[in-house]
């Protein structure tokens, strides 16, 4: 190694000739315990107008292994014209984001070494090459850390369960399986995981429950839902290497030669009169009870799952929610304790596992406004309506304005026209009644789709059985239809609708974590279906809870109302959070009064945009106020920022940091101009400069005769790349793609073509000259 010139090598180089036989020196077996060049997020989705992209994904040059579900160090390697320690801070980054203790910075020198194990004394240190630890000695320091001793390290080191198809959990899953197997080790008997909807609760529940039975260290489970559909999921998917050792308990009956046990939790509680099924297994029968969407009433002392969870109180005890809930009356963390792990739905878009999503809000005059009847006014069916202001709480359960209902199917099927007609949605509404009219609403707006199929339009309710038979086809990516979905509560939970790419909500939400479980219908990403982000639209201001400090996602664009437009009615508050599990019907002999009204308008107020910052807060300031900070974080003055512009290599870097300090680029296009490019947008708002269309440039470049310097070919190659640029920005004529494009394709080759300019380095030199022509010195 002391032969090599390392000033020489790259940064490849750097990890193949000195890092990897240095590791493999001391101990590290290259083919099962050292992994180069993880990737372990998918890279966030970016939405710009109609353009969708992903962003980078994140990548550790090392991630050493004790086996493959036991990382214990990340290694961060540099070039040697980097100081030893300059990979240090994007090396701890990833170990923290990967839950691992052991951090090392390398350029070929020496290693820098991050202990994050260590509470008191120094943490980091330098190493010589021949100085790196080995496996045992890492691992031994690792079982200290996580509090692990000989008696408990058998489930700790039983491998998570592969198929053979190369899946295996992603990061964030495996650390939540692995702190609950440790968890479990360490003799704790109460665990709450709370993963955001679409990151995979059930199939990390699988591999915790794999891990921990064939180790067996647990040997009889009960895995409890709420939802049959769910329990059927589970079994025929997630569940399903368990084979012969696994049943659904069903009918009410029990075979105690199993051990693993799926079961609704009403199928297995009831009333004393019934006795509980679940009573005729011994009370030492299951020694691990997993609770799935335990924020759904397990926590409630006096709910059927708490007597469930009280009498197998002897065994342990897991929860899974997307949405822990707490209440005066209601707290998973009283029950289960402090989460082990939490993977928020913000953590899960920024790392590219989950869709994000454009919010539309659409207020309506009578929703904002209310709504009067005249003295003596009597409604459809001959009642008289009584009299007073009636408002957005009312309308749809109270009050019905058949006008509303048909504009806001107007609305949605508007929406779908300009998007696509057969983009799988869900409209959530007040109740089975306003579903059923919804539904009427869109055949009437879609008459050709509704006699091209009856199940084009579909409500999906408790009550109504050929609706929910229709369920498993909604969720099914394969299956056309049905296409919208007109629900109350029976799919705020627990669907798995995948390729959901609409959610409507005209319904009041009263609840944080129901709010939560509806926007997760629409985050997981299908890429192979074109899904990889979603449009909520918003009739009732629901999505005013991103304000809220427990709402954990940034959506990407919000519309509401103009400032000078009426406030909303007084709000009542918060509600209980309480989520209801179905659709429930009105109380027998008590049925609900409700006005029907057919004649009164509807409309709908003007609207503009509303944005959130990067950290997903509302923008209380102006568009342009609040992008001059952004650019002005990153650039002094006017000048600072025209020099780095003009270097092409740097222009997408540019966009790409504005980007990350939170400037909205297309939301100020949509403000300013969209006529007008990146360069000028930012220059006016920054840095109050009068912006100049693309057209006005390229025209402002042609009469300065500056082609004239050139030959005939050459000039025509610049003219076509100049009538490029005014078409489609600077961006268009970056790349060298650009000459296989017509009109420079109708000119030659791209060889040709750079030929013609002398070379290469000619040809790039002359589209410097260009820019610099597009963009003066001020």
């Amino acid at each position: 190694m002391e032969d090599l010139d390392k000033k020489s090598l790259s940064e490849r180089d750097i990890c193949s000739k000195i890092i990897t036989p240095t590791i493999e020196a001391a101990g590290w077996d290259g083919r099962t315990q050292i992994r180069e060049e993880v990737t372990f997020t998918a890279g966030r989705v970016m939405v710009r107008g109609k353009l969708v992209h992903r962003g980078e994904q994140k990548r550790a040059d090392y991630l050493l292994y004790h086996q493959p579900n036991l990382p214990l160090a990340v290694i961060e390697a540099k070039d040697n014209h980097h100081s030893l320690g300059d990979g240090m801070q994007q090396a701890l980054r990833y170990a923290e984001m990967l839950d691992v203790p052991f951090v090392f910075s390398s350029n070929g020198d020496a290693f820098l070494f991050h202990d994050r194990t260590i509470d008191d004394g120094p943490r980091e240190r330098e190493l010589a090459l021949d100085a790196f630890p080995g496996p045992d000695e890492l691992w031994q320091s690792y079982r200290a850390w996580k509090g692990l001793d000989d008696r408990t390290t058998a489930a700790v080191t039983q491998d998570y369960h592969a198929d053979g198809s190369g899946k295996e959990p992603r990061y964030y899953q495996r650390i939540a399986i692995n702190r609950t197997v440790e968890a479990i080790a360490r003799g704790q008997e109460r665990i709450l995981l709370v993963m955001a909807t679409g990151t995979g609760k059930t199939f990390t529940a699988f591999q915790i429950i794999w891990r921990l039975w064939k180790a067996r260290v647990r040997k009889r489970i009960l895995f409890l839902a709420d939802r049959n559909i769910l329990v059927d999921q589970t079994r025929t998917n997630d569940f399903k290497p368990f084979g012969q050792a696994m049943t659904k308990i069903k009918n009410r009956q029990v075979d105690k030669s199993y051990e693993i046990y799926l079961a609704l939790y009403q199928a297995v509680s009831g009333t004393e009169e019934e006795q509980n099924i679940y009573k005729e297994f011994s009370r030492d029968f299951f020694d691990l009870v997993v609770v799935d969407e335990c924020h759904r009433g397990s926590a409630a002392e006096d709910s059927a799952w708490r007597e469930i969870l009280d009498y197998f109180s002897s065994a342990t005890h897991i929860g899974l929610t997307a949405t822990p809930k707490e209440t005066r009356e209601v707290s998973n963390l009283t029950y289960f304790g402090d989460p082990v792990y939490t993977y928020s739905l913000r953590q899960g878009i920024d790392d590219g596992f989950l869709a994000p999503y454009k919010v539309i809000r659409i207020d309506l005059d009578r929703d904002v406004q209310g709504w009067r009847p005249e003295k003596g006014q009597t409604d459809k069916h001959g009642q008289e309506i009584e009299d007073r202001i009636y408002n957005q709480r009312d309308f749809d359960r109270e009050l019905v304005l058949e006008r509303r209902t048909e504009l806001v199917a107007r609305k949605v099927s508007e929406f779908l026209r300009a998007t696509n007609r057969y983009d799988k949605t869900i409209i959530f509404c007040e109740d089975i009644d306003h579903a059923e009219r919804m539904r009427s609403a869109l055949v009437n707006q879609n008459p050709d789709l509704a006699a091209e199929s009856r199940r084009y339009v579909m409500r999906i309710t408790g009550d109504n059985d050929e609706g929910k038979a229709e369920l498993d086809h909604f969720i099914d990516p394969e299956s056309r239809y049905p296409v919208i979905a007109t629900t109350s509560r029976l799919m705020t939970t627990g669907v798995d609708a995948q390729t959901c790419k609409l959610i409507v909500l005209d319904r009041r939400i009263e609840s944080m974590p129901e709010f939560k479980q509806i926007i997760g219908r629409g985050t997981r990403i299908k890429e192979e279906y074109g899904k990889l982000f979603f449009t909520i639209m918003d009739f009732k201001k629901a999505t005013d809870r991103f304000a809220d400090p427990d709402f954990d996602g940034d959506p990407v664009v919000i519309y509401e109302p103009e400032d000078d437009d009426p406030p909303l009615p007084p709000d009542d508050g918060d509600g209980d959070d309480t989520i209801i599990d179905d659709d429930p019907p009105d109380p027998p002999g008590q049925p609900r009064r409700r006005y029907v009204v057919g004649d009164v308008t509807v409309t709908v107020l003007a609207e503009r945009v509303q944005y959130l910052d990067k950290d997903g807060k509302l923008i209380t300031e102006s568009l342009k106020d609040y992008a001059r900070r952004a650019v002005r974080q990153s650039f002094t003055s006017l000048q600072d920022f025209l020099r780095q512009w003009r270097e092409g290599e740097r222009r997408q870097a540019i966009l790409s940091e504005l980007e990350e300090h939170g400037l909205l680029l297309d939301a100020l296009a949509e403000e300013v101009g969209r006529q007008y490019g990146p360069f000028d947008l930012i220059c006016h708002v920054a840095f109050d400069q009068p912006p100049l269309t693309r057209k006005e440039r390229a025209e402002s470049v042609r009469k300065r005769d500056y082609f004239t310097r050139h030959g005939d070919k050459v000039r025509k190659v610049l003219e076509a790349l100049l009538d490029k640029y005014a078409d489609e920005g600077v961006e268009a004529i970056d790349e060298m793609n650009i000459l296989k494009l017509r009109p420079m394709s109708d000119l030659g080759t791209p060889l040709e073509i750079v030929a013609a300019f002398g070379g290469k380095e000619q040809y790039r030199q002359a589209l410097r000259d260009l820019t610099d022509q597009l963009y003066p010195a001020a």
